[in-house]
């Protein structure tokens, strides 16, 4: 499901972009909070899209060992990459982010543009930084979960990475 939302949001980029486009070299008009509203839904795609990428196991990685290499092995560098990449990364990002999100709530921000998003736009999508962040630490700790596991032979590891679900021993 979330996978789905995210490409309609795409194709609503893409028709919106072309309305955009439209507008401004047929017609000549130009409409400010449109335009924003494709940034903004771009933005959307990425942030929200990041966890369910890594849910189906399909976020950048440098496997060239790691395809080649034993299900254990694999585990170990899951739970590696986990514990000193994402958890931190993502911890830090939802902190981090909480006083801009925050403050962006507490004065009402609505657009700098004349023409733009009005409030609450703005705040709603700077409320998607932090919520990224939990939802990959929450995706984070479920892969976790995962690989230890598949180290603890609890589940049989996966055939391939991304390849379909492991059954209980």
């Amino acid at each position: 499901m979330p996978g789905s939302v995210m490409a309609w949001l795409t194709v609503l980029m893409v028709l919106g972009t072309f309305v955009i486009v439209v507008l401004r070299y047929v017609f000549d008009l130009g409409w400010i909070a449109m335009q924003e509203s494709i940034v903004w839904m771009h933005a959307a795609v990425f942030m929200l899209g990041a966890s369910y990428t890594l849910k189906h196991n399909e976020h950048v990685r440098v496997d060239i060992f790691y395809r080649r290499t034993t299900a254990e092995r694999r585990a170990w560098v899951n739970v590696a990459g986990t514990v000193v990449f994402l958890l931190p990364l993502a911890g830090f990002v939802a902190v981090t982010s909480w006083d801009y999100v925050s403050t962006s709530w507490a004065i009402r921000e609505a657009s700098r543009e004349a023409g733009g998003l009005p409030f609450p736009f703005v705040p709603i999508m700077k409320s998607l930084i932090p919520a990224t962040a939990v939802l990959l630490m929450l995706q984070g700790i479920a892969d976790l979960i995962g690989a230890v596991l598949v180290l603890t032979r609890a589940v049989k590891p996966e055939a391939e990475p991304g390849g379909p679900p492991s059954e209980a021993i």
